[in-house]
């Protein structure tokens, strides 16, 4: 990126996801087809999967979880978290100096 460039927006959600029974393999085989879902992990736990989600804007995020990812055939129920802020180990080490 050149000097002054600015780092495009980027709208992220954590989505867990609830499939039918017998249905985990094929619902998240979907969900890694739909633009926008970067990354999906079969979890054990309350939720049988952890779709994360990045887009460029909040509108785009609605779009995708209210018009795509519900209606994965399969999806039995979701939950959706916006993050507000990402930290990393990167930050971390720089915030504290690490």
């Amino acid at each position: 990126m050149s000097p002054g460039a600015t780092i495009p927006a980027v709208v992220t959600a954590i989505v867990l996801i609830n499939t039918e029974r017998g249905r985990v393999v094929d619902v998240a085989q979907q969900l890694t087809e739909i633009d926008g879902v970067t990354e999906v992990f079969s979890v054990a736990g309350r939720y049988d999967l952890v779709a994360l989600i990045r887009v460029p804007t909040n509108d785009r995020m609605a779009d995708l979880v209210t018009g795509h990812l519900l209606r994965v055939d399969g999806v039995a129920g979701t939950e959706t978290l916006t993050a507000f802020r990402a930290y990393s180990r990167h930050d971390l080490e720089r915030m504290f100096g690490l």
